[in-house]
């Protein structure tokens, strides 16, 4: 199974089909035609929602949609806990809702990283059953409907009580592009600056769980990645954005290596300079692992090898044996022990199982989302992008 979803990957970014093996042209029929049964469901799907079928829930706060168009590695998670941070910081309570998957190895990492902050966090597929059990507990409050400093913030309610770290302010949907049974104030889709969006087919054939015409919903677009992109095809990529729609506020970020903690003790904390002059082998079952490969690579490490598995693949005792022999194949090869690097994802989907790897170092790298400053467009647009938002959005 690791190997077809390799091999369908490899398809579904493939510019020139003569790089392909005949076991991926073979395939590539089957998936056409898979292709079109789920444009078929897609279809059939929207026209429920547009004619009233299907019900669309709106929350009594604002709700920041954070998604994209193609699966994994486009930045969800981390613009997610960026947006949260900055709600938290201004006063905001917000609830970040999530489907979990892969045993909710991103709600895990998001609970580690805004520990201290009054921030909720949700998992479930129902997101607004998820959102009403919060809300019931919690209580809620409308920014738009509340006093406000001279800067801005909100600091309490019109009406009885006041606003307390427990109230909720501000739902982010994590990863909710395609999930139209809540509406959004805020539409923010995420893009993959190193693979955009592939062959541009629809998955299974392609990536794209939508047409690309989607992206007119779009209140804002994020391009991810973009430290690692050329200036040309940026300057490429802004001009496609552009022609979507004129006035579409286009953001560059990336992923800020911060330190690494060891997968033995996830409160531990080394600094990247640790890793300089390192022979490193890179371990994920991220959706952009060449972003996290190049990241390392960044970091000035004397060699870098890799081993990829699929998106929120769970790690088994086999794996890690295929692990071990790479690391024994590297040792031979250099005459040093080499340093495994993961991402937090893959630590969190599973805590335990790289400690196996003993006596091998396994070190977890640690990044946050910083944005680029781009034209106009830099942390303090976005805030301003937001805090506009939440003060004007009308939910009576």
């Amino acid at each position: 199974m690791q190997k077809l979803r390799k091999a369908v990957s490899e398809i579904a970014y493939a510019q020139n089909h003569a790089k392909l093996t005949h076991l991926q042209l073979s395939l590539i029929p089957v998936l056409r035609f898979a292709s079109s049964l789920y444009k078929l469901a897609l279809s059939l799907r929207r026209s429920l929602y547009h004619s009233g079928v299907f019900r669309k829930h709106r929350l009594p706060v604002p709700v920041i949609s954070v998604g994209n168009l193609t699966w994994g590695g486009n930045g969800k998670t981390p613009m997610a806990e960026f947006i949260a941070r900055i709600l938290a910081d201004s006063g905001i309570s917000p609830l970040i809702l999530t489907r979990g998957y892969a045993g909710g190895d991103e709600a895990k990492m998001l609970r580690r990283h805004l520990l201290g902050r009054p921030v909720k966090i949700g998992v479930g597929a129902k997101r607004a059953a998820v959102a009403a059990r919060f809300f019931e507990r919690y209580g809620y409050v409308d920014p738009s409907s509340t006093n406000k400093r001279s800067d801005g913030l909100c600091i309490e309610p019109k009406v009885g009580g006041h606003l307390s770290s427990e109230t909720i302010g501000a739902v982010i949907l994590d990863d909710g592009m395609q999930h139209w049974s809540l509406q959004r104030d805020l539409e923010i889709v995420m893009v993959n600056g190193l693979t955009l969006w592939g062959n541009c087919h629809l998955i299974p054939r392609g990536p794209l769980r939508e047409p690309l015409n989607a992206l007119r919903r779009a209140d804002v677009v994020v391009l991810h990645h973009a430290d690692l992109v050329s200036e040309q095809n940026l300057k490429d990529i802004d001009l496609m954005l552009q022609q979507v729609n004129k006035s579409l506020p286009i953001f560059f970020t990336k992923m800020d290596p911060c330190y690494f903690f060891d997968v033995g003790n996830v409160n531990s904390r080394k600094p990247l300079r640790d890793l300089s002059n390192s022979i490193v082998l890179c371990v994920s079952a991220i959706g952009s692992s060449n972003a996290f490969v190049k990241g390392v690579e960044k970091i000035g490490a004397f060699y870098v090898d890799r081993l990829e598995f699929s998106d929120h693949h769970i790690f088994q005792a086999k794996d890690i044996e295929m692990i071990r022999r790479r690391l024994r194949e590297l040792e031979d090869t250099f005459g040093h022990k080499p340093v495994v690097i993961v991402t937090e994802k893959d630590y969190d989907r599973d805590p335990e199982i790289f400690k196996h790897l003993d006596p091998y170092e396994v070190l977890a790298l640690c990044s946050e989302l910083k944005i680029i400053p781009h034209r106009e467009c830099t942390e303090d647009t976005f805030k301003k992008l937001l805090k506009d938002e939440l003060q004007g959005t009308d939910r009576n």
